[in-house]
């Protein structure tokens, strides 16, 4: 019998300011700018994980709004739901997994952030409709 693939499910939940800027994170391991997210735990649900993970990397909680955007990495089998999120308490501050946190604007997350990322935050900045669903290689969107 073949072994089936296997997936992993990441969540993130973007927070989208007032002025309509993204919170977002400099990751400690990489120095990368990238929207907080990380891999959903078998216990909790979608939204609880994108609550979680944004909270872990921002120090703010959010309330998950609007699935913004479905994106699979095909070299890794990642698959991420990518959500609009708000601010609802806490101020933002480095984690142990952020050695920064800030508000950018969409200037900023395409000077910024890599192109696989900034796809995600741009999509939760223009919240649609109809929530895209892109793959990419780890590096750039395919088409």
């Amino acid at each position: 019998m073949t072994e089936l693939p296997q997936h992993s499910v990441s969540v993130t939940a973007i927070p989208i300011d007032d002025q309509g800027r993204a919170l977002l994170v400099q990751r400690r391991d990489n120095g990368r700018w990238e929207p907080p997210g990380g891999v959903l735990e078998l216990d909790e649900t979608i939204e609880a994980g994108a609550a979680r993970e944004a909270f872990e990397e921002t120090g703010v909680k959010v309330e998950v709004q609007q699935l913004t955007g479905i994106y699979k990495n095909l070299r890794l089998g990642v698959v991420a739901l990518v959500f609009r999120a708000k601010v609802v308490s806490g101020e933002p501050r480095p984690t142990p997994e952020a050695q920064d946190v800030q508000w950018l604007t969409r200037d900023e997350v395409i000077a910024r952030v890599p192109e696989v990322y900034a796809a995600r935050v741009l999509d939760a900045m223009d919240a649609r409709d109809r929530t895209p669903i892109r793959h990419h290689d780890g590096v750039h969107i395919q088409a």
